[in-house]
């Protein structure tokens, strides 16, 4: 059997009523403002691409994202995947779709279930890495539920864990970096009432325990298990939360957009906020993403008339849950009745470099300003630094960062300033099937894939913009309405992006959309109130990440297997894991897609899913493993020798109704719920899924 974390042996019943998408009321509130209960921010005039005229492109059948080729490029946890592809068509069966094996996945599926454990294939066994409070930097007292400070806080790991990534320091140490993306300080504090009645302690914690850590961790035994080094210097060791000092780079920094009294010159942001996916780089520095910012400010209706339509667009004036939180009371910066610009300067890729304690977090101000998830980095062809991003909010949109200079190997100096010149590229959907074949019931069209064409519409290039009306600095600031401009599609939720490291193509994990009407729906988004949300897969044109046109095709479309709209690559469905709500993507070295889940509408826990996208095998979805009762799955990160797998539990126990009094989750320890990352392995040390 497997090992399992905390009592793990208690069946709990549904506690409440799940919230709009299956999140509850309290993750809602706390994590991204109530944005599902506002209105949509995208009023943006853009045709859903049923109404597009379709464009064909050539070698239609290349691009076609079934046809993926045979390119074949080695990647580390910490590193960028090369373009090094061969013919694209060289691999394809009559078909259209790829030949090749998958990944040899072998377990015993995990059934859906509503535990306070973490559940792990017969086999396997898992354990915690690091929890919400343990000790980071010298002197940090061990955690104390009741007797907790900011002084405190600001030394131990931070609270909500999102993005993982692992930096090896040879064979059995390694750099660990997790994203704290947002506080439930309900959960956090006995009797937390929140607003004016919040005391500046729980405030000042609550600022603290934003931001990420760096945690040195090493192999435990022979197998797969790691953890945290407790002993020694651990000279790397490092919390970065909302107020650590920051600076600006890039073509908008200095702007007036973001100056400040305390900041005259617009170049030295305080602190990151939000902070979901994430990414690395080639040369070694993690890519954090703020994503939901807009939360943690007051008086967002008194900013000037000019900002007003800006702060409207980032959802700045839906009535954010700043009565609850009220960092005003102890910043005034989060007050833009006083400091209107304070906003400008969350919302966007943060780059940090683990290996340097001392150094300043740089907010890459050419990336764009959006509410960031992910920033996955490869390298096109001719050796150019590409990024993939998604804005994480209803009818929102998928973009791309293409370096202007080449990536040179072991040239540090000269790499670090790749994410600061070059193009910034929002993505155009195009269907190819007719539009009555898309009604929104979830039939695959008479071709057979929900599929078509696309585009990378240009938006900015250094100090060049290429949107009427809009300097490059306010494309970059305010980079939703330059895409709105564009004439982007509007997406149900572009979460993560990853790039396949065998393959070359690139997979969108689009988690719901309850507002997407009947007349709204198109093939890249083709179902009415899309409750549990889909994966779409693009492959760019000659595998090249830096190309403008690619195809693409959708191989999952989630939910109940037994329903008829759903949809696992052809695959059979009796054989299939039900999913919902993708949220996180990755890949393991041999090109399975792993997916975790957050919000599950189908009213069990969420887990970790893995599926095979090439060879007889794709669609073959099964779940790996299942978060605790109310907790997220995020990560998730699999080791370069596939002997691990990383998960970050978030917010255990978050349901409605729950408090530290009446806790629904006693994950990881027995006592309260504590976010945590956890890493399973099997128990023989073999390959994960094998």
């Amino acid at each position: 059997m497997a090992k399992l974390i905390g009592d793990g042996r208690r069946l709990l019943p549904l506690v409440s009523t799940p919230h709009k998408g299956g999140r509850s009321a309290l993750t809602c509130q706390f994590r991204c403002g109530n944005a599902c209960a506002h209105d949509v921010a995208n009023t943006a005039g853009n045709a859903y691409f049923g109404d597009v005229v379709k464009e064909a492109l050539s070698r239609r059948g290349m691009l076609r994202a079934g046809a993926l080729g045979a390119l074949v490029a080695g990647v580390g946890v910490a590193g960028a995947a090369p373009a090094l592809a061969a013919d694209p068509e060289s691999a394809a069966t009559t078909s259209g779709r790829p030949s090749g094996g998958s990944g040899d996945l072998r377990f015993t599926p995990v059934a859906p279930n509503k535990e306070d454990a973490l559940r792990v294939p017969d086999g396997y066994s898992s354990s915690v890495v690091v929890r919400w409070g343990d000790p980071v930097l010298p002197g940090a007292p061990d955690f104390d539920f009741d007797n907790q400070s900011a002084d405190a806080q600001n030394k131990q790991f931070g609270y909500n864990c999102d993005f993982v990534t692992l930096f090896p320091m040879g064979r059995d140490r390694g750099l660990l970096w997790v994203n704290h993306e947002y506080t439930d300080e309900s959960l956090m504090f006995r009797g937390y009432a929140g607003g004016a009645a919040a005391t500046e302690e729980q405030i000042k914690i609550a600022l603290a325990a934003h931001g990420g850590s760096v945690v040195e961790i090493e192999r435990a035994g022979g197998a797969g298990e790691w953890k945290l080094v407790t002993k020694g210097r651990r000279r790397y060791n490092r919390r970065i939360t909302a107020q650590t000092p920051m600076k600006f780079s890039g073509p908008a920094a200095g702007s007036d957009l973001f100056k400040t009294a305390a900041d005259p010159k617009g170049l030295t942001p305080v602190g990151m906020l939000n902070n979901c996916a994430g990414g690395t780089t080639p040369w070694g520095t993690v890519l954090t993403a703020e994503e939901n910012f807009d939360q943690y400010f007051v008086n967002a209706d008194k900013v000037p008339a000019a900002q007003k339509p800006y702060a409207t667009r980032y959802t700045l004036t839906n009535g954010t849950p700043s009565s609850s939180r009220r960092f005003d009371r102890v910043e005034e910066r989060f007050d833009l009745a006083k400091h209107p610009n304070e906003a400008n300067r969350f919302g966007w890729i943060v780059e940090i470099d683990p290996f340097d304690p001392d150094s300043t977090p740089i907010k890459r101000t050419a990336l764009g300003r959006f509410k960031h998830e992910a920033a996955t980095t490869t390298l096109s062809r001719d050796g150019r630094l590409v990024a993939y991003m998604g804005d994480d909010a209803r009818f929102e949109y998928v973009y791309k960062f293409v370096s202007k200079n080449r990536y040179i190997p072991g040239f540090d100096r000269h790499n670090r300033a790749l994410l600061d010149e070059g193009t910034l590229y929002v993505a155009k959907f195009t269907g190819d099937s007719p539009a009555a074949e898309i009604d929104g019931s979830g039939k695959l069209p008479s071709d057979g894939l929900f599929d078509g064409a696309g585009e990378w519409i240009p938006l900015v290039s250094g100090d060049k913009s290429f949107v009427d009306g809009m300097t490059a600095q306010e494309v970059l600031v305010y980079t939703r309405v330059a895409a709105d401009k564009a004439g982007a599609t509007k997406m149900d939720r572009p979460e993560d992006v990853e790039r396949n490291p065998v393959t070359g193509a690139v997979y969108v994990a689009l988690t719901n959309n309850s507002n997407r009407t009947a007349a709204q729906v198109d093939e890249a988004n083709p179902r009415p109130s899309n409750k549990h949300g889909h994966v779409l897969e693009i492959v760019e044109k000659r595998n090249d990440a830096a190309e403008k046109t690619f195809g693409w095709s959708l191989p999952l479309v989630c939910g109940d297997p037994n329903d008829a709209a759903t949809y696992f690559a052809g695959f059979d469905k009796t054989k299939v894991s039900p999913i919902s709500c993708p949220d996180n993507l990755a890949f393991d070295r041999d090109g399975n897609l792993w997916i975790s889940t957050d919000g599950n509408a189908l009213g069990t826990n969420d887990g970790l899913f893995v599926m095979p996208v090439r060879g007889k095998e794709r669609g073959y979805l099964r779940q790996f493993l299942t978060v605790p009762i109310g907790a997220e799955t995020c990560g998730p990160l699999i080791t370069q020798d596939q002997r691990s797998v990383f998960v970050a539990v978030q917010h255990p126990g978050e349901i409605d109704g729950a408090s530290p009094e009446n806790p629904v989750s006693r994950w990881p320890d027995g006592d309260q719920p504590r976010p945590s990352v956890a890493v399973a392995w099997h128990a023989k040390g073999a390959k994960i899924g094998a």
